[in-house]
């Protein structure tokens, strides 16, 4: 086989519809767009959400609530996955929960929560912990250390 000999898979390519070019092509005259009005003119004028004039639904709806741009994203971690993922005596850091796959990115920080139960000794060093969690990581005998 040869380049000159490559051919497209018989289907795969459709001809462009050639519309204005006479009678005989069936898309003659008015290029299938009708007579006059709005849809037969150039640059078809109306935008996506256009409702031939009636309030558009994006302005009929109400504005909702706001973003705070200044808010801080904070990853949240349960005693129970760090129960399930870590073995006694293993320091939990930020590399540490990315390799057990308990978190994607850090973002702005990372909590520990207090949902669940820890019997393993851990040294947990994150940025923040709920009142809870950190009473359960030291009861277990472990440490909160805060990063």
């Amino acid at each position: 086989m040869k380049m000159h000999e490559l051919t497209p898979t018989a289907g795969s390519k459709k001809a462009a519809k050639r519309v204005g070019r006479g009678p005989g092509s069936g898309h003659g005259k008015t290029a299938g767009k009708g007579h006059k009005g709005q849809l037969a003119r150039s640059g078809k004028g109306m935008h996506p959400g256009f409702e031939g004039g009636q309030m558009p639904l994006q302005r009929r709806l109400p504005k909702r609530g706001f973003n705070n741009i200044f808010a801080k994203k904070i990853v949240t971690v349960n005693i129970s996955d760090l129960e399930k993922k870590f073995s006694n005596g293993d320091v939990v850091d930020v590399a540490a929960l990315k390799n057990a796959g308990l978190i994607k990115k850090e973002l702005d920080g990372i909590k520990v929560l207090g949902n669940g139960e820890l019997t393993k000794k851990l040294t947990v060093k994150v940025q923040a912990y709920s009142k809870t969690a950190m009473e359960k990581i030291e009861a277990a005998g472990g440490k909160a250390e805060v990063v």
